[in-house]
């Protein structure tokens, strides 16, 4: 009976500090009558939740305890970096704002705690997981025709056609395609106006080019020769899906999910106007949902075998879908590589895990990944050198550091003349104050490039030792420089713009935006359409970087604690080109940037719902 009412007592004491931190989220005086709805509807959870986990017998229980709790932990750190200034702006005791600032800590860790271990109970409970994600509809035969037959035998290529479908008002309204500066600059390369340069993908400007050429040679149009490209860029977006929307099928997925996802793609509206925008970052989103689902594939589903009682025509589908998958597999590992600089380095991180997780398929899988690494060093090398390709200038690389530096010359700390002799020698500090901004590193990128660049590339460990020296004396400045520059791809209540690009950015190449469909309704419904991530609940957490980013991390969680380890490989290339994202990023809150960490977003959920070798799955696949 004491034990009953000194859980009850805990139970209130944790409701009252998240209630208090709600409270503070929320920017609610505690006077407010929403505190004590919020109270009893936490009391009431935490009460049920208690039960829950009371009655549920899993072997890796207190795993699931320990990822809950770190977990928990880590997200509240992270949230409160941002939104805690707010909590305790009108204070000014110092032992008060402790005071608040502990209070709501233990408030969302026991909120966040509990809300994941709820979480967890139900995603780690795989017979009935498997109830609800596959599905023998995929068995029946359909003599007549129908729509519902239709997809069942052909999931991918309805996905296609309906992602194409619905983001064709898109093409239509943004004829030939949506053309920001960076577009503007890579089209400059295409025409010969400007030398080719490596700052934005010389193969994806290669890409844009062939395109080009062959719209033009065809139509003699400059208009209609991009709008090659734009269309080219749609069908990859969509057979992306398609590929992900098939895989699903040969994990017999449950057809109403694959049609969720399908409409995922088609529907929401920042795909539509993406797959219509010309930038590196499109294709590369498709890339790496590509190079998932065939990790997938090779991780997930059983090899299938092509000897014994297989007939001869099921062992040609068979081998004929080995040879697609080894193809797309190539092909999206070479985009990878090649469609953004990080890509690059995201995969030479992957690429130890890769060779030690397939160690027991290295005659078919080492091959491939060395093959994949050559070819890369040959266009990034030879083959770039042979075109005059200049590569992005060091600076480039170094907006993290520049952005933290900056800080503390803001912030007025103090540098030794040895110190500040070295930074003058580089840039002129008379304007450093009037350009910095904490959220965007271009401004001091290009004061760096204004002054003598040169000096900094000849001294580059003397830079890296003053960076160090600076970042032990003040942390503190460091670390608030960097969450002001990547908090956009971790934070999950950042507001930023996305997918407002529209039309042809001012040129005079002769290219500009010339509506195919026009008028008010198509405006206002373009408009709405996209406002609508930003009004709607629940909704616009498909809108979120950050909402994104802790997906990726839950998932990660959750295989941890199913146990299934190899899932892992299958979270790597995105979590390697998300750090690489926020160790060098120019922008705090750029969509774009992370657009394929959204992308992913399907595959990401599926994948860790799903056992990894369903039970009866293999005679499935021999039926």
């Amino acid at each position: 009976m004491k034990a009953v009412k000194l859980k009850s007592f805990l139970i209130v004491i944790q409701s009252f500090f998240t209630t208090w931190a709600l409270m503070k989220a929320g920017r609610m005086e505690p006077g407010n009558l929403l505190t004590l709805a919020f109270f009893l509807l936490i009391f009431l959870f935490y009460n049920y939740e208690d039960k829950c986990l009371q009655q549920y017998e899993f072997d890796r229980k207190k795993f699931l305890y320990k990822i809950s709790g770190f977990t928990a932990v880590l997200f509240t750190i992270l949230y409160m970096a941002v939104d805690s200034p707010k909590y305790i702006e009108t204070l000014t005791s110092p032992l008060f704002r402790l005071g608040i600032l502990i209070a709501v800590f233990l408030g969302f860790v026991f909120l966040f705690y509990r809300l994941l271990a709820f979480l967890f109970m139900f995603t780690t409970n795989k017979i009935r997981l498997n109830k609800l994600l596959f599905s023998d509809l995929y068995n029946e035969q359909f003599q007549k025709k129908s729509i519902k037959g239709f997809f069942l035998l052909h999931p991918g290529l309805c996905a296609f056609f309906l992602c194409m479908l619905c983001w064709l008002p898109y093409f239509l309204y943004q004829y030939p395609g949506i053309m920001t500066p960076d577009s503007i600059v890579q089209f400059e390369q295409v025409l010969g106006i400007n030398p080719y340069s490596n700052h934005h993908p010389w193969v994806h400007t290669m890409l844009i080019k062939l395109l080009y050429t062959i719209g033009y040679q065809l139509t003699g149009s400059m208009l209609a020769a991009l709008s090659f490209y734009t269309l080219f860029q749609m069908c990859i977006l969509a057979f992306s899906v398609s590929y992900f929307i098939n895989t699903l099928k040969l994990c017999r997925i449950n057809p109403c999910i694959c049609i969720l996802c399908t409409l995922f793609y088609a529907l929401i509206p920042y795909h539509g106007v993406y797959s219509v925008t010309l930038w590196k970052d499109i294709p590369f989103a498709a890339a790496v949902l590509c190079f998932g689902c065939a990790l997938m594939r090779f991780v997930v589903m059983p090899t299938p075998s092509f000897a014994g009682s297989q007939t001869p025509f099921l062992n040609r589908i068979r081998r004929r879908q080995q040879i697609v998958n080894w193809s797309i597999y190539i092909v999206s590992g070479l985009m990878l590589c090649l469609f953004r600089s990080n890509g690059w380095y995201a995969f030479l991180l992957c690429l130890p895990f890769l060779l030690i997780h397939f160690r027991k398929k290295a005659k078919n899988m080492y091959p491939v990944l060395f093959g994949i690494l050559v070819t890369v060093l040959i266009i990034k090398i030879p083959v770039m050198n042979a075109f005059a390709v200049t590569q992005p200038d060091l600076i480039e690389s170094l907006s993290i550091p520049t952005q933290q530096i900056s800080a503390v010359l803001c912030n007025d700390r103090y540098l030794s003349p040895e110190e500040l002799d070295l930074i003058e020698n580089v840039v002129d500090l008379t304007y450093i104050k009037e350009l910095y901004n904490p959220y965007f590193a271009d401004n001091i990128k290009e004061l760096v490039r204004a002054g003598d660049q040169s000096y900094l590339e000849t001294h580059k460990e003397e830079f890296f030792k003053l960076w160090l020296r600076l970042g032990l004396r003040y942390p503190g400045d460091y670390l608030t420089a960097y969450m002001h520059q990547t908090y956009g791809y971790w934070y999950p209540d950042s507001f930023y713009p996305v997918a407002d690009a529209e039309g042809v950015s001012a040129t005079s190449l002769g290219v500009s935006h010339t509506p195919l469909i026009r008028g008010p309704l198509v405006v206002k419904g373009k408009e709405i359409a996209i406002k609508l991530g930003g009004i709607l609940p629940l909704y616009g957490i498909l809108w979120s970087m950050g909402a994104a980013c802790w997906v990726l991390i839950f998932c990660i969680g959750n295989s941890l604690i199913r146990g299934e380890i190899s899932k892992l490989i299958l979270y790597l290339p995105s979590l390697a080109l998300l750090f690489t994202v926020l160790i060098a990023t120019p922008v705090a809150t750029e969509f774009r940037y992370v657009y394929f960490l959204v992308f992913s977003l399907p595959f990401y959920v599926i994948t860790t719902l799903m056992p990894v070798s369903d039970p009866g799955q293999a005679s499935r696949h021999q039926d």
